[in-house]
């Protein structure tokens, strides 16, 4: 944020020399330092910064649909005739959203709205219902808490999750996903984010409006949840940043961490995921150098969807243009988030 402040001290210092220049009528000097100050705007707003970045910078994907990235997602899938077969049928769904420039990010997905069983990576609604029952004062900030918490994310715990679940109550969680601040769960968009069971064998149900489905998640909503988490506006600056340590270093390395410890294994990925029988879904915010600022999510219903993810990382990195040709905005490579876990199952 030092950084940030010495740069907008610089940009005024210039639009002060521009005013002076365009009062004197200098025009040929105003132009050239005119073209100076739209590159350091560039620079200033897509250049690198610790996560979360600024929430006034925040935009909702559904707003910032890219027909390129769109174009290029599609052409992946189709690509590949079981990712096509299967995106048609409706047992799989991607999402992609690039955070190379902080004010102006990109969105694609596919099968966006479209609702499924999601295994474990609900439990990030788990996440944050918890975090805004602490805030409230409703739950109390125990060390024991914070140890469910890490155990529910970096290890997809289950019975971490149920004790964390019977603490709330399933209006809880559903009142937090529907709130209008976050909108999680939209009952007249789709749906989204829905826990209504217990991670247990056993347990009274409350499944989601739409479908019935008892864990539930769509794309579009997972993207909407990292963007939101990206740009600190869960529940508090403070307990987002608490958030971020539960979701970083995920201590399951299959999927796509699989995929990013071999492609850049200094990346930070922060990352939720889920597997039950032939459903296998991934989430991540993935924040390091050489470009890789995005956040994918992917939902299959497929025996091979587990490689699917795995296979899906080096793929979307293609349709984001990392690693093949110039990417979108100038990336500061020397900028690196250093968030850490506040503490260190079943998925």
């Amino acid at each position: 944020m030092k950084e940030f402040n010495n740069q907008i001290t610089i940009y005024n210092s210039i639009l002060t020399y521009l005013y002076r220049m365009f009062i004197s009528k200098n025009i040929f000097l105003f132009l050239i330092l005119l073209t100076t100050t739209n590159v350091l705007v560039g620079q200033l707003v897509s250049s690198s910064f610790d996560l979360p970045f600024p929430a006034t910078y925040y935009q909702e994907v559904n707003e910032k649909r890219d027909p390129e990235l769109q174009s290029n997602l599609e052409e992946m899938i189709n690509n590949n005739p079981l990712w096509k077969s299967l995106v048609g049928k409706k047992r799989m769904s991607v999402a992609i959203v690039d955070l190379r420039e902080m004010a102006n990010i990109r969105y694609a997905s596919v099968n966006g709205k479209n609702m499924v069983y999601a295994a474990s990576l609900p439990k990030i609604a788990v996440l944050l219902s918890a975090m805004e029952a602490v805030n409230e004062g409703f739950l109390e900030y125990t060390p024991a808490l914070k140890k469910d918490l890490r155990l529910m994310i970096a290890k997809s715990n289950n019975a971490a999750t149920t004790r964390v679940i019977e603490m709330l109550g399933y209006d809880r969680i559903a009142q937090t996903m529907e709130r209008n601040k976050y909108g999680l769960y939209d009952r007249s968009d789709g749906g989204g984010l829905w826990v209504g069971k217990k991670y247990a064998k056993s347990g009274a149900r409350n499944p989601d409006p739409l479908k019935g489905i008892s864990h539930a998640a769509n794309v579009d909503q997972v993207a909407r949840f990292y963007t939101m988490l990206a740009y600190g506006k869960l529940v508090n600056k403070e307990l987002n940043l608490e958030m971020m340590k539960y979701l970083i270093d995920p201590e399951i390395h299959h999927k796509f961490v699989k995929s990013l410890d071999r492609l850049d294994p200094d990346v930070d990925i922060y990352r939720k995921s889920g597997s039950w029988k032939q459903f296998h879904c991934d989430s991540a915010l993935v924040f390091g150098e050489n470009g890789r600022r995005y956040i994918i999510v992917a939902l299959i219903e497929d025996t091979a969807g587990s490689r699917i993810c795995t296979n899906l990382v080096a793929k979307a990195e293609l349709a984001l243009g990392i690693g093949t040709h110039p990417y979108r905005g100038p990336i500061d490579t020397k900028t690196k988030v250093t968030m850490r876990p506040a503490t260190s199952g079943d998925d």
